[in-house]
C-alpha cells in the first residue's frame, strides 16, 4: 500500500489460485470491485495483494485506478519454476501491462 501512495495509476501483477485453468490471466479493476478473496489463496506475503487492496479501499486509500492482473499458476510448491503455460501467460501479461500503461499516458 505504501509503494502506490499518492498514485493515480497503479498496475499490480501476482500469482492466483483461482481454479482456473494455468496460465489464465485475470484482469481486475479494484478501484471498481473487490477483489475475490479466493484469487490470492497462496501467498509469500503478510498477507495477500487481495487484503491489502481490500485494507486500502476500507482505509480509503486506493489509487483512483488499480488494475491487478493475475496470471492463475499451475502449482504452488517451493521450488517450482514456471510450467510452459505460465511461462507464456506472463509474457502475454507484460505486453498487456504495456499497453495499458501506454493507453493511460
Amino acid at each position: 500500500m505504501e509503494a502506490w501512495k499518492g498514485a493515480d495509476t497503479v498496475v499490480l501483477i501476482d500469482a492466483v489460485n483461482s481454479g482456473a485453468e494455468a496460465g489464465t490471466i485475470h484482469r481486475l479493476e479494484a478501484h471498481v470491485q473487490p477483489i475475490p478473496r479466493k484469487f490470492f489463496r497462496y501467498s509469500t506475503h503478510a498477507f495477500s495483494v487481495g487484503e491489502a487492496i481490500e485494507l486500502a479501499r476500507t482505509l480509503g486509500e486506493l489509487p483512483d485506478h488499480l488494475i491487478v492482473f493475475g496470471v492463475e499458476g499451475k502449482t504452488f510448491k517451493a521450488g517450482n519454476g514456471l510450467s510452459g503455460e505460465v511461462e507464456i501467460a506472463v509474457r502475454d501479461t507484460v505486453e498487456r501491462v504495456i499497453n495499458e500503461l501506454a493507453r493511460s499516458s
